[in-house]
């Protein structure tokens, strides 16, 4: 484990199963053992031909780092977890990452090699003294089309070092940690429990690897003798498409893929017949989103899962918007105030929790965050309160403004304009106030008195905005100032940037309401 010995087991008993399936190629798990062969033997050439190699994180224990940065999902999903059954440290790396953000993860954590087709990426790291390879795609198929396969790989110590993962990488410097192979075993324990990728089982992860969910959607599957589908970017007539084609019973995406995943079977459901389980991370689903799925694919169940990247999978929402969380059994929570000390039920605070799968903690060349206390529990800094026995996830600190007194979540402000007509998204923001300490604002994306199109009704203006937030929130909560701006700041992801959003307002860059 967490995926070696499944691999080679269902290798013997089912050699021609699909493992990894998407557009540019296709591997049984026979033929992904002999694949994996020839991937190690030349990453391993490739770090052994350094005369200055980088020196790895100290927390790998000296193992070499090698990193993907590909657009293409199949291989990056095939080397990956090719390298996982040998002495190698495998990185995935967004290609769409700013260059220097890419440059500083590689030099903070002593990545040696890295896969990538980007054209300036060996320039800028050779211009910081780097001593590693940058190799790319073409020119990385080409040597394993001539290399001497390596012995065929092993199942090794749970206690080593097998993948390296970032928090984020959109706003602010990632910070990088380390999953050992037990501690994934323990990770693909709680979601083969709860979100049922099972043995034989196909599933779909469209969506860069470089995403924690779809990295972990892969992992697992092969980890429990499942068939991996993934893709490049999601494309609604390609899914549907796949889905019929593959038989996938699965799908594995974030929320928004989740909207384009009914807007195409609304159109074609036909194609989506075999389809039984949809699976999609984070505490922000949309409740239209879930009634939307429901009512174009009445059959198909909806499971939203919480987790953190560095702790692991924590629990689930099968209903609503996703925010009230059922937490999984053998996982701790308690919510601490700004001292350390458990609150009373009902009220906000710092989340904590306490896993078998939770990582040692940062690698300290990427940050001085600390990830786990003396007492073995770890936080994100991810914000909610404890409900009776579930946990209502509110957002990060970022996400909290304090105003007259009164702690205000951000995002419960967002969830009531769902549905709004002529209403997209939209951001609530913090902005200083003197008397109050800060304001809470609403900030729409979107030109005033202007549809999204044809059929859409334009814009709200702030009397219905105002009109609705007193409806639906406690006077706290109601916003105090209103702004549109054409469009809101993004993540690569697509996430809306909260606090790059209250800067184009500080700056006077958005229109007040």
């Amino acid at each position: 484990m967490p995926i070696t010995s499944t691999v080679l087991r269902t290798a013997r008993e089912h050699p021609g199963r699909t493992a990894i399936a998407g557009s540019d190629g296709r591997l049984s798990y026979a033929e992904l053992v002999e694949d994996s062969r020839r991937a190690f033997a030349v990453v391993d050439a490739l770090h052994r031909g350094q005369h200055e190699p980088p020196a790895p994180a100290p927390e790998t224990r000296g193992i070499p780092i090698t990193a993907v940065s590909l657009v293409s999902a199949f291989h990056t999903a095939r080397i990956v977890t090719g390298l996982a059954g040998y002495r190698a440290v495998s990185a995935t790396i967004d290609p769409r990452w700013p260059l220097e953000h890419r440059v500083r993860v590689i030099l903070a954590t002593g990545i040696g090699v890295v896969i990538s087709d980007s054209e300036d990426l060996a320039s800028a790291l050779s211009a910081r003294g780097w001593g590693g390879t940058v190799v790319s795609l073409d020119g990385f198929r080409r040597e394993e089309a001539r290399v001497d396969p390596a012995p065929p790989p092993i199942v090794r110590d749970g206690d080593e070092a097998f993948l390296l993962l970032f928090s984020s990488g959109t706003t602010s410097d990632p910070k990088a940690f380390l999953k050992t192979r037990r501690q994934y075993r323990e990770n693909a324990a709680v979601s083969t429990a709860h979100l049922e990728p099972l043995p034989g089982v196909a599933t779909l992860a469209p969506g860069p690897v470089s995403y924690s969910l779809t990295l972990y959607a892969v992992i697992e599957c092969l980890a429990t003798a499942g068939s991996a589908h993934v893709a490049d970017a999601f494309d609604p007539l390609e899914m549907g498409r796949r889905v019929r084609e593959e038989r996938i019973t699965r799908v594995v995406a974030v929320p928004a893929l989740v909207q384009a995943l009914s807007d195409a079977a609304r159109r074609d459901p036909e194609r989506f017949t075999s389809l039984d389980l949809v699976v999609t991370g984070g505490a922000n689903l949309s409740a239209n989103i879930r009634d939307g799925l429901a009512r174009v694919l009445p059959g198909v169940r909806l499971i939203s899962y919480y987790g953190a990247a560095e702790i692991g999978f924590i629990g689930d929402s099968r209903d609503g918007d996703g925010t009230l969380i059922s937490v999984y059994d053998g996982i701790g929570a308690s919510i601490r105030d700004e001292h350390g000390a458990e609150v009373a039920e009902g009220e906000l605070g710092t989340l904590w929790i306490h896993a078998a799968a939770c990582s040692d903690g940062y690698v300290a060349g990427t940050t001085d965050a600390v990830l786990r206390g003396p007492d073995g529990w770890a936080t994100v800094h991810d914000q909610g309160r404890l409900v009776g026995d579930r946990l209502e996830l509110v957002g990060r600190v970022g996400d909290i403004a304090v105003t007259g007194g009164h702690k205000v979540a951000l995002p419960e402000v967002e969830r009531e304009f769902e549905g709004m007509p002529g209403l997209g998204s939209v951001c609530a923001i913090a902005l200083a106030h003197p008397r109050l300490g800060s304001v809470v604002a609403l900030v729409v994306e979107g030109v005033v008195g202007r549809g999204g199109g044809p059929d859409v009704a334009p814009l709200p203006g702030k009397a219905a905005l105002l009109a609705r937030a007193r409806e639906r929130l406690a006077p706290q909560f109601v916003p105090g100032r209103w702004y549109a701006v054409e469009r809101l700041p993004r993540t690569v992801g697509g996430k809306i940037r909260r606090r790059e959003t209250a800067q184009l307002v500080e700056r006077g860059e958005a229109v007040r309401l």
